[in-house]
């Protein structure tokens, strides 16, 4: 891409021709700079098996060209048309229970479907030998979410895949049954075909196996999608070719995109607030971290968000005036090189005729379309940021895979949240003004050492690596916080040897000697000598400090007079522990303590909810500042700078007004 990138998808299939003119006319109108185009087309570009017409989409394609605007085309192989089904109704996806979905919604794929493979790549070679050499083609955007709304197929086809990834994966049925360990329950193979998909079973199935498989269904889209993405290679040198993640914990849990992260040429994302969550803004930067994470630190392009309302979730609240853009411009400060939404024109038909759009139900004499322009301006105005890296304060160690495994059946409480606990905790760094980066567990501890603050919210399955390079960090000066049910299981789901926490125990100077659950609606309280009362609720360990000093005590509940919080000086770092579930005031006072220990001065001068973030690189620094209140504000500037939404020359203090967002070219 060689601008910001503005527009978002564009399903013309759905109008009639004489729209298309008008669309263009409004795309230009409104600054749009690029739209994803035929994500779900398949049906109208092989209306029969191996029979194309392009004839629309080469009309859509040179329209757009030849009104300056680029084209993520996509292959529509998130949407197999109804003629492949009734010629291969084996390749909708079999649920765990044994159900055979039917068509008419979107993503019903076996990913192991013969039939299905080769149908895709048919049309992706289509589409490559047909457009790969377009000038309008700026990037290839292949399938569509992978994994939403289904990852997991359970059919015999599978079943078949799953062996092969088993054999691969684990070679001999001897290793297989050590790390699944099969002698419980009396669930030893002798032979690679009694091996099935974990299905539905009367009591819990085989944690390990659940595991495993969740891997492999990761890794059987993960190879379609490189079969896509190499054809396109070959027939488009050059295009970088994307699909588009869902990396927010809110909205897809099935896919691991560390692994995926390496494998596309542009990091994209899809992004929708959580609309009910008063403070949706956080998760928003979370989301949008974790996804400049995913990305290395480097480019990413937010490729769907929407202008207000959606509307698959329980209540479809619209976005505030101005909300739309403060939205687009946070995606952009954390590192986005654009903003883009779903859909350029509202349906009229089909499941999402009720989700916003850029050109909604009301048309251009609304609010939202002079928004859209609006915002549209503001993205021209912001072209030199493009290249420019988001400079991160802190890092959040985080791990699809231990995720999967700690949702499984069976933890000692059905409280225990990986999502939650990761959002309470980067909600904590967003509020003491702390810009965050995320790491995947195996992170080295020189690459850490860029960070004088790590910390681990839910980190339940940890190799025993993990737990050398979180020492090895520490020992070389960095500050740890770790929280709590962390370390506790290897790579199979199985416990560590010793006591808890297994692979984190040596790093935290402690032993973990029972967990103590805490009954529904009840709290404990935290004392310390010097520091505030904390109250906690869902959770407490009987903790015994092996090094460690205890920070914050148990004043009562089950491990009344142990300790909560401890502290370990390791080395030339230190690392914290916390055995429960702080609230919010918890969080805030553990972290002051641990940012003491890092070397982070506070930012008190800012208020809450406003945010600052910068993006620096070789055109210049910029300062993003983003009011998320109902209230003016004012943010400290070092030095001097010129406001690019505005034009204007600032100095000292920079005023933000209630619900806007300014950005600086800072000078020197």
């Amino acid at each position: 891409m060689v601008r910001l990138a503005y527009g978002g998808d564009y399903n013309p299939e759905q109008w009639p021709e004489e729209v298309w003119h008008e669309d263009v006319a409004l795309m230009r109108e409104a600054g749009v700079t690029m739209v994803s185009v035929g994500i779900f087309s398949w049906a109208m570009v092989e209306p029969a098996e191996g029979v194309f017409d392009f004839g629309r989409l080469d009309r859509i394609v040179g329209l757009l060209h030849d009104n300056g605007i680029g084209v993520d085309l996509a292959t529509p192989t998130v949407v197999p048309p109804a003629w492949f089904y009734r010629a291969h109704p084996e390749a909708l996806p079999v649920s765990r229970e044994g159900v055979r979905w039917e068509f008419g919604s979107r993503g019903a794929i076996c990913h192991n479907s013969p039939a299905y493979q080769a149908a895709a790549a048919r049309v992706t070679r289509a589409l490559g030998e047909r457009y790969g050499n377009h000038p309008a083609v700026v990037m290839w955007h292949v399938h569509n979410e992978y994994g939403v709304p289904v990852l997991e197929c359970y059919c015999e086809t599978s079943a078949a895949a799953f062996r092969d990834w088993l054999r691969e994966r684990y070679t001999t049925l001897d290793a297989l049954n050590a790390a699944w360990g099969t002698t419980f329950w009396g669930q030893v193979y002798g032979d690679w075909e009694e091996i099935r998909p974990p299905r539905a079973t009367p009591t819990v199935c085989n944690p390990a196996q659940r595991l495993d498989y969740a891997r492999f269904a990761n890794d059987s889209a993960l190879a379609n999608f490189r079969r896509e993405r190499d054809l396109l290679h070959e027939l488009s040198p050059g295009t970088p070719v994307t699909t588009n993640f869902m990396v927010s914990p809110t909205q897809c849990d099935t896919i691991d995109y560390w692994a995926w992260g390496r494998e596309v040429d542009l990091v994209t994302n899809d992004h929708y607030l959580v609309a009910e969550d008063d403070r949706n803004h956080v998760n928003l930067s979370m989301a949008a971290d974790l996804t400049r994470s995913v990305a290395g630190g480097g480019p990413w392009l937010l490729l769907e968000h929407s202008t207000s309302g959606v509307n698959w979730q329980r209540r479809g609240i619209a976005k505030r005036p101005g909300e739309m853009a403060r939205n687009s411009l946070a995606h952009i400060a954390r590192g986005s090189e654009g903003a883009m939404f779903f859909q350029w024109r509202a349906s009229r038909f089909g499941a999402e005729k009720f989700h916003s759009a850029m050109v909604p139900h009301a048309g251009t004499d609304s609010r939202i379309w002079r928004e859209v322009t609006e915002l549209g301006a503001h993205v021209g105005a912001l072209e030199e940021i493009r290249g420019t890296r988001t400079v991160a304060d802190v890092a959040v160690v985080w791990d699809w895979q231990s995720w999967w495994a700690q949702k499984l059946e069976w933890r000692p409480s059905q409280d225990l949240d990986t999502r939650e606990r990761a959002e309470a905790w980067y909600a904590a760094l967003f509020d003491r003004h702390l810009t965050a980066d995320f790491l995947p567990p195996g992170t080295g501890p020189a690459e850490a050492a860029a960070y004088p603050l790590v910390v681990v919210p839910a980190l339940y399955l940890a190799t025993r690596e993990a737990g050398e390079n979180l020492r090895a960090y520490v020992e070389g000066g960095g500050t740890l916080v770790v929280s709590y049910f962390s370390g506790i299981v290897d790579e199979h789901d199985a416990v560590h040897p010793g006591p808890h926490p297994g692979a984190l125990r040596d790093v935290l100077g402690l032993t973990v000697e029972e967990f103590q659950p805490l009954r529904a609606g009840r709290t404990v309280t935290l004392r310390s000598g010097d520091g505030p009362s904390l109250e906690a609720d869902v959770w407490a360990e009987t903790v015994v400090t092996r090094g460690a000093e205890t920070v914050w005590s148990y004043a009562d509940g089950p491990a009344a007079g142990g300790p909560a919080v401890t502290r370990h000086r390791l080395g030339a770092g230190t690392a914290w522990y916390v055995s429960t579930r702080l609230g919010a005031d918890g969080l805030d006072a553990v972290l002051a303590a641990a940012s003491a220990d890092a070397g982070i001065a506070p930012r008190d001068e800012l208020p809450r909810d406003v945010e600052v973030v910068r993006r620096s690189g070789e055109s210049g620094t910029y300062l993003f500042a983003l009011n998320h209140t109902s209230a003016d504000a004012k943010v400290p500037l070092e030095g001097a700078g010129t406001e690019l939404l505005g034009g204007t020359r600032v100095a000292g203090r920079l005023a933000v007004p209630a619900g806007g967002v300014r950005v600086v070219r800072l000078e020197g």
